[in-house]
């Protein structure tokens, strides 16, 4: 998940996704100076990661967002961040003891 997000493109189709309607490659890649190949590699790698989904509906593929993997994201991060301030406030006490 962190891989398929760390990337600036990635993220900033992302952000056109979760607009909240599917989006073809067409509209996808229009402004952008990459390929539409090179659109559908970045799609790709986020439908593995399961943030984006497709549907075939007639010729092209529709992607959309799907937020609900990112809830997993963000429990990680709370609990990760939970565990940094704990240990900050242990080191704290043994530092002004």
């Amino acid at each position: 998940m962190f891989a398929a997000l760390g990337d600036e493109t990635r993220l900033a189709l992302i952000s056109k996704l979760a607009q909240g309607r599917p989006h073809s490659i067409s509209q996808l890649s229009a402004g952008s100076p990459l390929t539409r190949q090179a659109i559908t590699k970045h799609l790709r790698i986020l439908e593995g990661a399961g943030v984006v989904r497709h549907a075939r509906i007639g010729r092209e593929s529709q992607f959309s967002f799907d937020p609900q993997p990112m809830d997993g994201v963000k429990a990680y991060l709370n609990d990760v961040s939970r565990q940094w301030d704990e240990a900050l406030s242990r080191l704290k006490v043994f530092v002004e003891r």
